[in-house]
């Protein structure tokens, strides 16, 4: 009887992908694991907006490729991360130690790393996310928000306006890409008032015009503060504003007692007391 052949040490792929959140503010915010995983690569994709931050990170790796670049005006960005899937994929599967540099949390408002990941896996290979300090762990900090009180709600603006979705006004209404909102090219960098005012018609069925709004943009320097900007609804549509702005609309309405689970929980109670 022959005996099964062991498994060659090829039949196992060598590369492997790791993308890491470098957190929202330069430096403060790249965990030891992350900076690990940096440092170990034999290749290190960034898709960094910001050249200061990109500068940076040159410094801990020789071998740093942007892939800022693959934005173009007009161009769909899944295609331009599809793109950015395929050049990691490359060099996993030549075998190399890849690592993706993303802004924040790597897994939150980015398609390219949970793709690239996907792929990885189902290929053989090694892949790993490494969370990172996301937009909206700041948000809390810098805006004393806790979302455990009175709850909090996030959507990509423009979902909001493309779906039936269910706005809870007793709660935070968090909106993200505000400036991008409306956009079903997937190929601008920003929409205009006339599309803000399509999200403030949509917002005004839960809230009053004159509710006020926040308008947040986190700190990517040390050098910098976040930046907050407090009007009301109404005035939304014509407030500059970029896709790294997020918009936070305070609660509108008290929390109202559900009465019938009440009632349910008082009996509850007293059948344990009485157990």
């Amino acid at each position: 009887m022959n005996a099964t052949p062991l498994p060659s040490s090829n039949d196992t792929p060598r590369g492997s992908l790791a993308c890491v959140g470098m957190g929202m503010t330069l430096g403060s915010h790249l965990t030891p694991l992350a900076r690990s995983h940096i440092e170990q690569a034999d290749v290190v994709f960034a898709a960094l907006s910001d050249a200061a931050v990109e500068m940076w990170l040159q410094r801990m790796h020789p071998d740093v490729r942007s892939l800022q670049p693959y934005y173009q005006e007009g161009k769909s960005r899944m295609q331009t991360y599809r793109q950015w899937v395929g050049l990691m994929m490359a060099e996993v599967r030549a075998g190399k130690r890849v690592c993706g540099v993303f802004y924040g949390h790597p897994g939150i408002f980015a398609w390219s790393p949970h793709k690239a990941i996907e792929v990885a896996r189902a290929e053989g290979f090694k892949a790993h996310m490494e969370p990172g300090i996301s937009a909206e762990d700041c948000l809390y900090a810098d805006l004393g928000i806790d979302p455990g009180r009175f709850g909090c709600q996030h959507f990509e603006a423009s979902q909001l306006l493309f779906f039936e979705r269910r706005i809870d006004p007793t709660g935070y209404l968090v909106l993200w890409q505000v400036g991008l909102v409306g956009d079903r090219s997937l190929g601008r960098f920003k929409t205009g008032p006339a599309y803000r005012q399509l999200l403030v018609d949509l917002l005004s069925h839960d809230y009053p015009l004159d509710h006020e709004v926040i308008i947040y943009r986190g700190a990517t320097l040390p050098i910098q503060k976040p930046r907050m900007q407090r009007l009301a609804l109404r005035d939304l549509p014509h407030a500059q504003m970029t896709a790294e702005e997020t918009v936070v609309l305070p609660p509108a309405q008290a929390l109202k007692r559900n009465l019938a689970i009440q009632e349910r929980l008082d009996a509850l109670d007293k059948a344990s007391a009485l157990a």
